[in-house]
């Protein structure tokens, strides 16, 4: 490590001043029979003149800190308290070797007299042998300090209970395995300032951390705490106690920052908030870290209520009884004036004139962490000597590692304190207060926030006066987005973003995702801007519809109607009509025509997959063997009347071979070979129309157009040959003349598709199903009433037309004209 390897290189040149560089006796020793360490900055050492020869420092010159003073008289306390005690360490005498540690790297004299045997430190020497009379050391107050000692005292197992650095890299237990503390690490500060800034819902935060191991720490969880939050860090800067703040606050003015962390100790934070003041800082909500949030100086400065309002983060404020007494008696005393004892560098203080109350009014953060250190140590040497009945046994001899193994083990109450390590050596014990500084100056306690246990967080907000004299202000990059509006990130935080609203058929869930706008279920539909989706209505035509129900009577009676037509045609099979209309073909059309109707029952109902195949299949395959029919029987007549005598050997094969069946077949067995391979590879399935209607899913079959291309195309083939023969035979004797019937059937076919089609562009209610089947009807009809209804008429009504006397006369006349 690098400040073990830079105190080995100094050492020779510390040890020569351990000899001569010695100072008037002060408060900073006590003979005992076992001695503990302090380590406290009573001065702090803020310079940054970089040095060209090796210098031990001179705290007493630097910058006085009352509250470390404070803290270092209830170490002189805590052992005094023990040792008149009768229960703690009964016929023992604890000692002290008290050093004012000002500076983070240049304390080392200090360290290694506490390391050092008469004079001398031999690290090559044999375990537990050469020890100096140190059982432990208590502090020192800052993390970088820690860090830069720690190491060395490591080496043999000495146990260090740390009172005030909080850097979260001190609880790895395989780097210092002898390091213990009594003030929670900055993991614990961290949460209680993120529950606060979650509590009221600020977004938008500046963190600002003095720039050393216990700032720099203290930012990196905090970053790592609000990841995957709502909360942004929008600026983080470190801090040093000598620099130039207005880049800073503008900064924050820049990037509309009302909520700002300060992380960082007194001195760093003094700086600070006295540049705001000088700056004209206004309207921003201050947190303050432990280290700073029970100044005494601060909250009574000039003009620090324009700066906003602050709230801080501190260790409860405790009574030590008997303190109060102590300082009293010990400022009657005059050790700094003692000069027949000589004591070490950075032993003594210059702060005779400082008085008790004085004393007793400054800022009394991590006092009890100072007090439950000393007499965890205590304890843990009382029973490393057995102290159990009434007396310390003599004959053991107490080594550093024992007090550490013994401090791991610690279980006792101290103030109503149950005092615990956990296996980091981080307190098991203690909560922290949440403070405002009130109008008068004070440091109110507006909330609580316990760990041990359980973790319990809760605030006051009444207790608040705010700046704005309202309710708690907002902190947020972007305004939140309306109801319907989904956040769209703008920049590298995602607490900027513009607002979007949802399109239609989709919605909003803030509470899962207010960054995406997620599609409805097919099932359900939304209006642009709708945080949830409401349930489409399913319709079709039920088979109680009142259009179902005619128009499937008027299947029903085309049934009828073809079953009567075909009894009457049988009884008058020999007539002439009978045979001109088709002889035995026209049972085939009568057959075929039954067969079609069947699919006009599919059209209603809720469509399943077996009804969007019957719905198609019957009226496809029997309705092109009933246009094959007609297109067969009109090229008969042409051919008869106007092509035979021209080629009678054609006819003859014709006749020979039943040319009209085999016609008929062969349209019948493409038809269904077409049909089997669409319906196999792209079958009609049931299909939800959702897309002209958003409220509604209209129910009806998919059809792929390619699988029925085939079959169309056939059907269209037939009526285009079937109106081409019956226009050649226009001009054929009347009562075989069929041109002007199955033309006109064609013609009412062709545009019974064309309205529907038409409609079915403009309309895509549910009753498009009835108008498929209403055509579908249609195209049966108008076979059966344009062009066998007069042949019924006929044999009915004007029989003598069926004989075939008016049929010869009829040819008779066809050939005089010809």
């Amino acid at each position: 490590m690098k400040h073990l390897f830079v105190s080995l290189l100094l050492l020779g040149a510390f040890l020569h001043a351990l000899a001569q560089c010695t100072v008037p006796a002060s408060e900073f020793q006590l003979e005992g029979d076992y001695l503990l360490a302090g380590l406290f900055d009573i001065h702090h050492d803020s310079s940054t003149v970089k040095q060209d020869r090796p210098e031990a420092i001179d705290c007493s010159s630097k910058q006085f800190l009352p509250s470390s003073y404070r803290r270092f008289q209830l170490m002189r306390f805590s052992v005094e308290e023990i040792n008149n005690s009768t229960k703690l360490l009964p016929n023992v005498s604890l000692g002290y070797e008290i050093f004012d540690h000002c500076s983070d790297t240049h304390n080392f004299p200090s360290i290694l007299k506490l390391l050092s045997v008469d004079g001398l430190i031999q690290p090559w020497g044999e375990p537990h042998k050469n020890l100096s009379k140190v059982m432990a050391v208590v502090g020192p107050y800052s993390s970088t300090q820690a860090l830069t000692v720690a190491p060395l005292f490591m080496m043999d197992l000495i146990p260090m209970v740390n009172y005030g650095a909080s850097s979260s890299v001190l609880s790895r237990k395989e780097i210092f395995p002898s390091f213990l503390r009594t003030v929670h690490s900055n993991k614990d500060v961290i949460e209680v300032i993120f529950n606060i800034v979650q509590h009221f819902n600020w977004r938008w935060v500046a963190f600002l951390n003095n720039d050393d191991d216990y700032g720099n720490d203290g930012r990196d969880l905090f970053i790592k705490r609000i990841k995957g939050t709502e909360i942004c860090l929008a600026y983080t800067k470190g801090l040093k106690q000598h620099m130039n703040h207005s880049k800073i606050f503008k900064q924050i003015e820049a990037q509309r920052i009302d909520i700002i962390i300060v992380f960082a100790p007194e001195w760093t934070a003094e700086a600070l908030i006295e540049s705001a003041i000088q700056l004209n800082v206004t309207m921003k909500v201050w947190i303050a870290g432990e280290g700073w949030s029970l100044n005494k100086k601060l909250p009574k400065k000039k003009g620090i209520q324009n700066i906003g309002t602050v709230i801080g983060v501190s260790e409860p404020k405790m009574t030590i009884p008997g303190f109060g007494e102590f300082i009293s008696s010990s400022k009657s005393q005059n050790y700094c004036e003692n000069a027949e004892q000589n004591t070490f560098c950075n032993q003594v203080c210059n702060c005779s004139s400082l008085s008790a109350e004085e004393i007793l009014a400054v800022d009394p953060s991590y006092n009890f962490p100072v007090y439950s250190a000393v007499h965890a140590i205590a304890r843990a040497l009382h029973n490393a000597l057995q102290c159990e009945s009434g007396r310390c046994k003599g004959n053991i001899t107490v080594h550093p590692h024992m007090v550490l193994a013994e401090l791991k083990k610690s279980n006792f109450t101290l103030l109503n304190q149950s005092v615990t390590f956990d296996e980091n050596g981080d307190p098991n014990f203690g909560s922290f207060s949440i403070v405002f500084w009130n109008q008068n100056g004070d440091a109110e306690e507006i909330g609580i926030c316990h760990f041990h246990p359980k973790f319990n967080f809760s605030i006051n907000d009444t207790k608040i006066q705010w700046y704005t004299k309202k309710e708690a202000p907002t902190s947020l990059c972007s305004p939140e987005c309306d109801e319907g509006f989904a956040k769209k990130q703008d920049g590298i935080h995602q607490c900027c973003f513009d607002c979007e609203i949802c399109p239609k058929e989709t919605y909003i869930n803030k509470t899962e995702n207010p960054y995406e706008c997620v599609n409805c279920k097919e099932t359900e539909w939304s209006a642009a801007g709708s945080t949830s989706c409401t349930l489409r209505v399913v319709e079709y035509v039920p088979f109680t519809d009142s259009g179902s129900i005619l128009i499937m009577v008027g299947a029903w009676a085309l049934v009828g109607l073809t079953l009567a037509m075909s009894v009457l045609f049988a009884i008058n099979y020999n007539t002439p009509v009978v045979r001109s209309a088709g002889g035995p073909m026209c049972f085939l059309i009568f057959g075929c025509l039954s067969l079609c109707s069947l699919s006009v029952f599919f059209y209603f109902g809720k469509p399943t997959t077996s009804f969007c195949i019957l719905r198609f299949l019957p009226f496809l395959l029997f309705y092109t063997v009933c246009l094959a029919c007609f297109v067969v029987r009109s090229f008969q007549i042409v051919y008869i009347f106007k092509i035979a005598a021209k080629f009678p050997k054609l006819h003859s094969q014709w006749i020979k071979y039943h040319g009209q069946w085999l016609v008929i077949t062969v349209a019948f067995v493409t038809q269904a070979l077409l049909l089997l391979f669409g319906y196999t590879f792209a079958p009609p399935k049931p299909y939800n129309e959702t897309r002209w209607y958003p409220d509604k899913i209209i129910l009806g079959c998919d059809i792929n157009l390619k699988a029925f291309f085939g079959p169309v195309i056939l059907l269209l083939s037939l009526c285009f040959l079937c109106f081409i023969f019956s226009y050649m035979g226009k001009d054929l004797p009347k009562n075989y003349n069929e041109a002007k019937a199955i033309t006109f059937c064609l013609l009412l076919l062709i545009l019974t598709w064309i309205i529907f089609a038409t409609v079915e562009l403009l309309y895509h209610g549910k009753y498009i199903q009835t108008l498929n089947a209403l055509a579908v009807l249609s195209s049966l009809y108008s076979f059966l009433l344009w062009y066998f209804l007069p042949k019924c008429y006929i044999i009915i009504f004007q029989s003598y037309k069926n004989t075939q006397e008016y049929f010869q006369g009829l040819l008779l006349n066809y050939n005089t004209r010809q």
